[in-house]
């Protein structure tokens, strides 16, 4: 199978279903419900589909100030893998049911274990029902397997880190949340409203038209007006909790403007120590 490392569309993933070494991985997810995506998975998925699940998979245990959604530790993250039977040099395709938004955080979760052989499916559950694909409710025991941690093809930074380059003037922080929330307006998630001083907005749903991604060429043109004189590796992604911010970094990537680093604590951490600044207002 051909290597896909950005999104693939429904039409090419039905040609390689049921293929050896293709790996496909349910992200549905609700913020709100956080039982619905396992609940959606049951009542019907792709064929041969594994869920994983954002709180319980992909991401590690909370403490009060480490975001709602902090990276589990590589290694733990890659045992996990295993146990679902994903192997290092398999195609992994992730997918949900909100425009990539989900599906991104795996992405990027994988490059970061040094795993690049992962797609987001443009469009999603929805475009694959749309199309006539079949579907199964059938849930199939994974053989585990050992996934193991390499140098990852994306990077990181902590909070610390961030907050000494913004004030050196080091890095744009590009923000993927909604812009009533980044301007403090109804926060709904988060016990502090507004976002981190000296980030610009840059709504993940601005990536999307019809559910799928936009043409690269769009969103480079988008993305090069925002970065100005700055190159993608002085770039770090932020959201709320480090899950809707992939979507923006999956976007540059397929933009071709690869480097950029994501801030996996984003806003939810920051805001957990009242120490640090905070701005409202559209920045």
């Amino acid at each position: 199978m051909k290597h896909y490392d950005t999104i693939i569309d429904v039409g090419t993933l039905a040609t390689h279903l049921g293929e050896e070494g293709l790996r496909l991985i349910d992200c549905r997810h609700d913020l709100a419900d956080p039982g619905a995506g396992r609940h959606a998975y049951a009542e019907g998925h792709i064929p041969g589909s594994r869920f994983l699940h954002l709180d319980e998979d992909l991401s590690g245990p909370r403490d009060g100030r480490n975001g709602r959604h902090p990276l589990p530790d590589p290694d733990e993250f890659a045992a996990r893998l295993g146990r679902r039977g994903i192997r290092a040099d398999d195609q992994v395709v992730a997918y949900d049911d909100a425009g990539g938004a989900i599906a991104a955080r795996l992405w990027w979760m994988l490059r970061w274990i040094g795993h690049d052989r992962v797609a987001v499916l443009d469009g999603g559950w929805r475009a694959w029902r749309e199309a006539g694909h079949p579907v199964e409710t059938q849930i199939h025991e994974a053989l585990p397997t050992t996934h193991g941690v390499h140098p990852g093809s994306v990077a990181a930074i902590g909070t610390q880190a961030l907050r000494g380059a913004l004030e050196r003037d080091e890095v744009l922080l590009i923000d993927a949340r909604s812009p009533d929330r980044f301007r403090g307006e109804n926060e709904t998630l988060d016990p502090v409203a507004g976002h981190i001083p000296g980030a610009v907005n840059r709504f993940f749903r601005e990536n999307l038209q019809g559910g799928r991604f936009r043409p690269a060429d769009e969103l480079r043109a988008e993305f090069l007006a925002l970065l100005g004189s700055r190159n993608p590796t002085e770039i770090v992604h932020q959201c709320g909790s480090g899950v809707t911010a992939c979507h923006n970094l999956l976007a540059m990537e397929i933009a071709g403007l690869s480097g950029a680093s994501l801030y996996p604590g984003s806003w939810s951490e920051w805001c957990a120590d009242p120490s640090r600044p905070v701005a409202t207002g559209p920045g």
